[in-house]
């Protein structure tokens, strides 16, 4: 079993900065793809990115490619998601998910393959 919690989100200008953060705990969490997702309102959830179980492997969604860095720290059970050049477009719920062994390609970018999932944190870019 494993659980997820994210924070760090908040309300930003565009053209701004911020970091997320995945609280990942599990007897074995470091066997597990992360996943970030967001859900934007009246729309369906969709991929930002995921990495692998040791942080080797990381896809990313071409709306963000180049401005989120996906990262994790098995020791302190923590996957973080580095967002700059913020848009209004990136406004939504972000999740984090885990499943585990997951392959970092298509495969991780289907919210479908994961198991489980975080309650969400807000992030809201306007000026």
């Amino acid at each position: 079993q494993l659980q997820l919690v994210e924070s760090g989100g908040g309300l930003v200008q565009p053209g701004g900065s911020l970091k997320l953060s995945c609280a990942v705990a599990g007897f074995t969490s470091n066997r597990y793809t992360i996943g970030w997702f967001r859900q934007a309102p009246g729309k369906e959830r969709e991929d930002v990115a995921c990495i692998s179980p040791r942080g080797l492997f990381t896809n990313y969604a071409g709306s963000v490619k180049g401005r989120f860095t996906i990262s994790r720290d098995n020791a302190k059970n923590t996957v973080l998601l580095r967002m700059n050049s913020l848009n209004p477009e990136d406004t939504g719920v972000y999740y984090c998910a885990g499943a585990r062994d997951l392959e970092v390609g298509v495969a991780c970018r289907m919210p479908t393959n994961y198991n489980y999932w975080g309650q969400g944190t807000q992030v809201t870019v306007s000026s």
